[in-house]
C-alpha cells in the first residue's frame, strides 16, 4: 500500500530544483528550451550522480562534490558555465565564452549551432573530478 504524501512534501517536490529546470524549459518554449533539455541529458548522461539545484533566483545547476556548471539562457545564447573551467583542458575548443578569467570559463551556444556532444561529456566528467579532487574549502 502506498503512503499518502504530507501537504508539506508535495509543496517540497512542486519546487524541486528538477522540477523548477523542467518548468523553464517548457516555458522558454522555443530553440533555448530545447537547447537547455540537450545540455540537461548530456550532463545527466556525463555524470548519472549529479545533483540539480536553482540558484541565484532562476539559474539551473548541475553539482557533484561542488559546482559543475549552470545553465543561464538570454534571447541569445544558452550559456553553460563552469565554475572551474579554467582548470579543465578543451581539447576541442567548446569554452568560447569568459575567456579572460582565472576561475570560470563559459560556452555559449546560438540558435542552430551544433555541439560536440562527446566533448561537452568528456567536459562534465572532468569538471565532476576535478571537484572531487579538490577538498572543499
Amino acid at each position: 500500500m502506498k503512503k499518502a504524501k504530507s501537504a508539506a512534501t508535495k509543496a517540497k517536490e512542486a519546487d524541486s530544483p528538477s522540477r523548477l529546470i523542467d518548468a523553464r524549459i517548457k516555458e522558454l518554449s522555443d530553440w533555448r528550451g530545447g537547447t537547455l533539455a540537450r545540455v540537461r541529458a548530456l550532463i545527466k548522461e556525463a555524470c548519472p550522480d549529479v545533483i540539480e539545484e536553482w540558484k541565484w533566483r532562476g539559474v539551473p545547476v548541475w553539482e557533484h562534490a561542488g559546482i559543475i556548471c549552470t545553465g543561464e539562457t538570454y534571447k541569445a545564447v544558452v550559456k553553460l558555465t563552469f565554475a572551474k573551467g579554467a582548470a579543465l583542458d578543451d581539447p576541442s575548443g567548446l569554452f568560447n565564452s569568459s575567456l579572460e578569467g582565472n576561475v570560470r570559463r563559459a560556452i555559449d551556444i546560438r540558435e542552430g549551432e551544433t555541439m560536440n556532444e562527446a566533448a561537452l561529456k568528456a567536459l562534465v566528467r572532468a569538471a565532476a573530478a576535478l571537484n572531487k579532487s579538490k577538498p572543499k574549502s
